[in-house]
């Protein structure tokens, strides 16, 4: 059995590396130095650094590093402490509080409350003047003082956590309360705790040191460092660099705390294990300025999606090398079933790909409205900013998720408009109102003004459409645009998209995904079929309808009511489905990834994954060993 090597992710070597270093000098100081934290030297007093005190001598002659060190030891202790157990106390009291609502809510969210009503600093003299100050009242104190906050964000991320699919599943499923919340619901809530924890850490370290400083916490002769910050304030003046140190001391606890767990919560969040690249990163084969095929706008090239499942699992190809060019004044139908890669090829054509997935081979070349083109998949960030919106936009599906609900419509179309343009506000209203009236939304001055929820479904996608167009694109997606839509609202829809090339010129290329190929029909020039993160087919609109050479295209348009009659005339108005499920991506077969499903599979189609065969005109193009592209000596071979 192969043993699985350990390894820290790399964007937590520096954290690591800096709280250990930090910490670690803290408590193995009895180790390095012999200095007594505690011993005074009055005729040294207020000595500078030496040989023999790197830092120098208080007002009492006691070695400051010394006391840096030991002080540490008690603040840290005090502050980690303290925060485990608030993190304890006040996550369990709020995910009970939560998920089992009734009684158990009311007791944990009131007894947070009584305590929150109290100002942090006044409740804890109050109780370290009645019980007298020292290390384990300090600890008691803070917990007491912070367990409310994280009660409340583990209550309101329980309460959001507990109404997903995936809960009312394992509900289903009939696990035990106890085990869905321990299982379930707590490891989707731990990112937000986390961050709270090194605010109360920080916190705790400063509440301690007010307090020693004020005399009220760690007891003397032991030292901290709010007490070292008190002795060098009366000697500011004289000795300003004894009060620098204790500061800067706090100032590098706090920071390496904060550090280490934000990025502690970003690798236990299976999200975002991209280690801190970004979407939009630079691949192998991506160099160089890209050129574009005469006509073209826009061209993927051989272009593989890969997901990073961690150190322990291999990486995936969800997307494996994908071409398809975005011709000018062209719609362009991006087709298959759900998990198909459209929208994730659609993503990386926006250079929006998701924490996770990064292009590993291939090009993203688009063509810029001023300049040449660029190759999106190895542009910086920032580079990549200034193309998206400006030279390709994208229509997401949901337009009310789209639109910042807090945000006027105006607001949000001028500030899309001067990202790109060098235009004042006044101008950008003026043309945001006439794209609004160009996408057909009545009384477009006072919609400017509205607010998302003030419109209606359609209005809030016609928003969506002038938005995406204000910079005048050469390229647009529109990922399934119409799916939140009734039926009625999806026709003007339609109508708009359709319009969109005479309306705004000529040049503009439309990227239109969809698994419905009765649309698809109705707009498109050109069709490209996906499966399972592969292209299957491509080709003109009608002769893809009238005659599909892969039988997984042949199997979409017998499952589509009135797609293509012909289809349907043998077999009468019942319509057809397609036994089976698209394979997962790391469990895909081998041979042709749609073999299982596909009615005229043959055994070397299991032996052979087949090209993209192109016919010799350039028009038509089929990943499958039957298709009339394909050559005729793989299969021969085969058989004999």
């Amino acid at each position: 059995m192969k043993s699985k090597r350990f390894s820290i992710p790399g964007r937590m070597v520096l954290p690591t590396v800096l709280l250990t270093l930090f910490v670690g000098t803290m408590f193995i100081a009895p180790l390095i130095f012999t200095f007594d934290a505690t011993k005074i030297a009055v005729s040294e007093r207020l000595a500078g650094p030496s040989w023999a005190h790197p830092l120098g001598q208080d007002g009492f002659g006691r070695d400051r590093l010394a006391r840096v060190l030991y002080g540490g030891q008690v603040s840290l202790t005090v502050a980690f402490v303290a925060s485990l157990i608030a993190l304890a106390i006040g996550t369990f009291v709020g995910l009970i509080g939560a998920y089992f609502r009734g009684p158990f809510e009311f007791i944990a969210m009131r007894v947070s409350d009584v305590v929150l009503y109290f100002p942090p600093i006044l409740l804890a003299l109050l109780v370290v003047t009645i019980f007298g100050p020292g290390v384990t009242t300090l600890v008691a104190v803070l917990a007491l003082l912070f367990f409310p906050s994280f009660s409340r964000i583990a209550y309101s991320e329980t309460m959001r956590v507990s109404v997903l699919d995936f809960v009312e599943a394992s509900r289903a499923l009939g696990t035990a309360p106890s085990r869905i919340v321990a299982r379930t619901v707590l490891p989707n809530i731990m990112g937000p705790i986390l961050v709270q924890f090194s605010l109360t850490a920080a916190a705790c370290i400063t509440v301690e040191s007010g307090l020693s400083f004020l005399g009220l916490g760690v007891v003397p002769p032991a030292p901290s460092w709010g007490q070292m910050i008190r002795s060098a304030r009366t000697y500011m003046e004289q000795d300003p660099f004894g009060i620098f140190v204790p500061c800067a001391a706090l100032f590098l606890a706090i920071y390496a705390i904060n550090l280490f767990v934000d990025r502690l919560r970003d690798v236990l969040d299976p999200k975002g294990q991209l280690e801190g690249k970004d979407a939009v990163s630079a691949t192998k084969d991506g160099a160089g300025t890209p050129e574009l095929g005469e006509g073209n706008v826009a061209e993927l090239r051989a272009l593989t999606l890969t997901l990073d499942r961690g150190a322990d699992l291999p990486p995936v190809d969800l997307v494996k090398d994908v071409s398809m060019a975005l011709r000018a004044n062209q719609n362009t139908a991006l087709v298959g079933e759900s998990g198909s890669g459209k929208s994730l090829t659609a993503l990386a054509l926006m250079g929006l790909l998701p924490s996770g997935i990064q292009p590993t081979s291939g090009q993203i070349a688009v063509g810029r409205k001023a300049g040449t083109p660029v190759d999106l998949a190895s542009l910086a960030p920032h580079a990549a900013e200034q193309v998206r919106g400006n030279d390709i936009a994208m229509i997401f599906q949901e337009p009310m998720t789209s639109l910042n609900p807090v945000l006027r419509i105006g607001f949000q179309m001028t500030e899309a408009l001067q990202a790109h343009s060098d235009i004042d506000r006044a101008e950008a209203r003026e043309k945001s109102i006439a794209a609004l009236q160009s996408v057909g939304i009545p009384e477009a001055a006072s919609r400017f003004d509205a607010y998302p929820h003030e419109l209606s479904g359609g209005m809030r996608q016609r928003v969506m459409i002038a938005m995406a167009l204000l910079a005048e694109p050469k390229v647009l997606i529109a990922d399934e645009p119409t799916t939140a839509l009734d039926v009625t609202i999806q026709a003007e829809i339609m109508d708009l998209l359709r319009d969109l090339r005479s309306s705004h010129g000529s040049g503009l290329s439309m990227l239109f995904i969809s698994h419905n190929l009765g649309i698809v029909a109705d707009i498109a020039d050109w069709v490209v079929v996906m499966y399972s993160g592969e292209v299957v087919e491509e080709g003109p609109t009608d002769q893809i309808l009238r005659d599909p050479h892969h039988p997984y295209t042949r199997a979409l348009l017998e499952s589509m009511p009135s797609a293509h009659e012909d289809l349907h005339s043998a077999k009468g108005d019942r319509l057809d489905t397609i036994k089976g499920t698209p394979p997962l991506p790391h469990l895909r077969p081998s041979g042709c990834s749609s073999r299982d499903r596909c009615p005229m599979a043959q055994p070397v189609c299991a032996t052979i994954h087949p090209d993209l065969y192109r016919a010799t005109s350039g028009t038509r193009a089929a990943r499958c060993l039957f298709a009339p592209e394909a050559p005729e000596h793989l299969i021969q071979k085969e058989a004999v």
